[in-house]
């Protein structure tokens, strides 16, 4: 802000104005653009590549200034936005031709990347979510809202990382906050690149808070609400009554295992192909792929809904015609939820009313098709599956099919619809034959006949007589003369001006009674939100169901049995992703059977032979029979799983500046501390990225760990073939490897899952089908064969008491260097990056050696 000197009226606005959004773009309306001063011009002139101008160019200090055209700000609005700007928008809000002096001008909406509600910030099939975050006696409250759809949600929760995994799930754009903790913060910002919003908590929509008893839970909605109206500015009235749920209600899996897991986002390219999510995806309408969306990131743990899902699945199934017809229908349904958020939010046009109509007549065939399957499992959709016959009634009788984008243009209200609208039309109309009547009459009495009624924006309507006319032609006394042109006399009559007013009148007055008669209409379909909510939930619902029954078909997947059991039964299973790319006849399915006193499988085999992606397949067949879809596989049983926990494939995390060893035992310590009997943990290869014996303890004390205190069913990878050995002393340990031919020195990996330890890690036949130099495979052979000869044959493994922790030998070491050990002592660890801790350790190693 430049040092307060003396300014125009108009600055002083701006600057009071700009004084109450520090954080945001202003823009500021001045007659047909918007236009940015000082700072804000400068930046985004830059970022939407803008000529930079000033305004008092020949003053000592100009206001660097730029701007954009008021009918094209949103394009620009979107782009600012989407890159993690905030834009306020100031508005006129008096007419300049009826004021006095300054023109009031107030900020209509504060645009954010949480409350974006049209436009490229947008994608049709992905929520937009705003959250909110308060912590009140170690508990955090968190609520996040979708503006576009009105859907709200609320929750709490003791633990810090619930909060990273909630808010990752949601992949929310912004997070409004009090007081939360700056190392959290960060900690969001390298995960989501989350823009933080600030706001007081104050009390307001107590009407939406009544069924919320819990505090913290009604402060983040307080928040959440507080930081709408403040931001928004009008009605909200698409806001639904909040949704209290708990993250335990539901399969629980972190950050770490969705990525892993590619559930929604393909890790190396970050999109939706190659996930779960986009093979299951044959949804028609967006507010089912949305649907679709939530339900993989929130599968159930409740037997009786998953078994709802499971019937309605199979009914749509087996009922192929009737579900061929439901996909045509909802081919015709637009984006219900959006369309009643723009009703409420006030920037509904009329081909949005005409979307909406048009959703609404498939409805009556919807609710047929439905009918035609057993009633039974589908009677709570039928129920919400309202055709809305009134709002049908009133958008067809009072919309123009044809109508413009532009609601204020007129031609937006049908003919027949308001008698006084009519009148108006049929003065405009017969305007156009009376004036070509006058016309032929006055050349009938003037005797010219090329004379002309004319119009211009200026002067209304004239009768022009060329000037080679006028030389012979004396003008009536009633020809009042109105412009003079080098070629030309205007003139105008009282009949002609009798004509104009008539007409001028009927199209301004046409026009603003058609905006006004739009307005009602809106009104009145507005009061209709809350069941074209309902009955928006009800279709997408219905189309995630029979996307689920068209993958199952396509790809020939069947219903699993559930169990409340801890046997886990699946005969021919698949990867359901790989198995679409490869396609069916390519892919080698494997059983996975590890009957109720079987805890751990421990799986070896070579590289590229398919472990990764048999454990990958397991995670991914429990997700899809807890979402209510049938699975890749000939046959499955499977106990109700109630976390997952994976660690699959190794990856550095840059970003928080953690070793791949490091995210191993990170992602390890979740399981151990928060598995249960009923959970999947998923551990591959872990502790590869250590020294050996440091791998083989930890990898082993895990093993240990997890039989005696965690007992979940646990699929554990390893090369270290010292591990298969526990299987004779752990009683719920088996092992299994991948199969394997070997002839004449080649390998052909079956992809064949087989009881027993692998005998050999074929690791140089691997980097023989990578295509390393023949040479080098050959010395490789020799060193290994050197290796084999004078390495001792491992024994049994002696188990490991967990309980006990013994000293590393090697920490003997430092006796000898005190100095060493009162440096590590005292060492800050979580404030070094990898490369710090590696830098130390050489340099004791350089001491020690000394």
């Amino acid at each position: 802000m430049p040092q307060k000197t003396k300014h125009t009226p108009m600055m002083e606005q701006y600057f009071s104005i700009k004084k109450e959004y520090p954080d945001a773009f202003l823009f500021y309306r001045l007659g047909d653009f918007y236009e940015l001063f000082y700072d804000d011009a400068q930046q985004v002139a830059q970022l939407l590549e803008l000529t930079l101008t000033s305004r008092n160019k020949n003053a000592t200090d100009p206001i660097p200034m730029c701007g954009v055209p008021h009918h094209a700000a949103a394009g620009y609005i979107d782009t600012l936005v989407e890159q993690g700007y905030k834009v306020a928008i100031c508005e006129q809000v008096e007419d300049p031709k009826t004021t006095k002096g300054m023109v009031k001008r107030e900020v209509v909406q504060l645009v954010t990347p949480g409350t974006v509600m049209d436009g490229k910030g947008l994608t049709s099939k992905e929520n937009n979510y705003l959250t909110a975050c308060v912590t009140e006696n170690e508990q955090f409250g968190f609520a996040y809202v979708d503006l576009s759809t009105g859907e709200v949600n609320v929750t709490s929760f003791l633990d810090k990382d619930v909060l990273l995994d909630e808010a990752s799930a949601l992949q929310t754009k912004e997070m409004v906050i009090v007081d939360l903790d700056e190392t959290l913060q960060v900690e969001l910002t390298k995960r989501l690149g989350l823009v933080f919003s600030t706001q007081d908590i104050l009390e307001s929509r107590h009407e939406q808070l009544e069924t919320i008893t819990e505090n913290v839970q009604r402060q983040a909605l307080f928040l959440l609400f507080s930081y709408l109206e403040r931001t928004q500015k009008r009605q909200l009235d698409h806001l639904q009554i909040p949704q209290v749920y708990q993250p335990e209600h539901f399969l629980k899996m972190d950050h770490y295992s969705k990525a892993n897991l590619e559930l929604t986002r393909s890790m190396r390219s970050g999109k939706k192909q190659g996930t779960l999510l986009w093979l299951l995806d044959e949804t028609k309408t967006a507010m089912g792929g949305r649907l679709l969306k939530q339900w993989i990131d929130h599968p159930l743990i409740t037997k009786r809904a998953i078994e709802m899902r499971q019937a309605q699945v199979e009914q749509l199934l087996t009922a192929f015609f009737e579900r061929i017809e439901l996909i045509e229908q909802l081919k015709g349904v637009y984006d219900l939820e959006r369309l009643a958020g723009r009703v409420a939010f006030g920037n509904v046009n009329a081909r949005d009313l005409l979307q909406l109509c048009h959703s609404l007549e498939q409805v009556p065939a919807i609710r047929n098709s439905v009918l035609s399957l057993d009633q039974t499992v589908f009677q709570e959709l039928l129920t919400e599956l309202s055709p809305l016959e009134d709002l049908v009634a009133l958008i067809r009788g009072s919309i123009n099919e044809e109508a413009p984008l532009q609601i204020t243009e007129g031609n937006v209200i049908k003919t027949g619809f308001h008698a006084q609208l009519d009148q108006y039309r049929d003065t405009m109309r017969n305007g156009k034959q009376w004036l070509a009547d006058l016309e032929a009459k006055e050349r009938t009495q003037t005797g010219i006949k090329n004379l002309k009624v004319g119009y211009n924006r200026v002067f209304g309507y004239y009768i022009e007589i060329t000037k080679a006319n006028l030389a012979t032609f004396t003008p009536p006394e009633y020809f009042e003369r109105k412009q003079t042109l080098s070629n030309a006399e205007r003139f105008i009559t009282p009949e002609l001006k009798k004509i104009e007013t008539m007409i001028l009148e009927a199209q301004e007055e046409s026009t603003a009674l058609e905006y006004r008669l739009f307005l009602e209409v809106r009104e009145q379909v507005k009061q209709s939100i809350t069941r074209i909510q309902a009955l928006a939930k009800a279709i997408s619902t219905l189309d995630v169901l029979q996307s689920f029954a068209t993958i199952s078909e396509q790809y020939q997947y069947v219903k699993p049995v559930l169990t409340n059991e801890h046997r886990l039964f699946i005969k021919e299973g698949r990867h359901p992703v790989v198995e679409k790319v490869l396609g069916k006849q390519e892919y080698v399915p494997n059983d996975l059977i590890m009957e109720e006193d079987t805890m751990i499988s421990l799986i070896t085999g070579p590289n590229m032979s398919g472990k990764s992606t048999y454990m990958r397949q397991l995670a991914l067949t429990v997700i899809l029979a807890q979402i209510g879809c049938f699975v890749p596989a000939n046959e499955a049983i499977i106990p109700i799983f109630d976390r997952i926990f994976t660690r699959i494939g190794a990856s550095d995390d840059l970003i928080a500046g953690q070793s791949t060893f490091m995210v191993e035992m990170m992602e390890a310590n979740q399981a151990l501390q928060h598995a249960t009997k009923n959970s999947l943990v998923l551990f591959d290869e872990l502790g590869r990225g250590t020294a050996t014996y440091d791998g083989i303890a930890l990898a082993q004390a895990i093993i240990e760990y997890i039989h005696e205190h965690v007992k979940a069913k646990t699929l554990f990878s390893t090369h270290y073939h010292e591990l298969t050995e526990l299987a004779n002393t752990l009683p719920h340990v088996i092992n299994q490897h991948v199969g394997t031919v070997e002839e004449d020195g080649d390998v052909v990996f079956l992809h064949k899952m087989m009881a027993g330890p692998a005998d050999k890690s074929y690791g140089i036949h691997v980097a023989k089908i990578a295509g390393l130099p023949e040479s080098l495979l050959e010395r490789a052979t020799t060193i290994l064969a050197e290796l084999e000869a004078t390495t001792p044959v491992s024994t049994t493994p002696t188990p490991v008491a967990v309980e006990v922790i013994e000293p590393i030998e090697q920490l003997d070491l430092f006796t000898e260097d005190s100095s060493v050990l009162n440096e590590l002592e005292h060492l800050n660890v979580s404030m070094m990056t990898p490369i710090d801790v590696m830098m130390q350790v050489v340099k004791w190693q350089q001491q020690l050696k000394e």
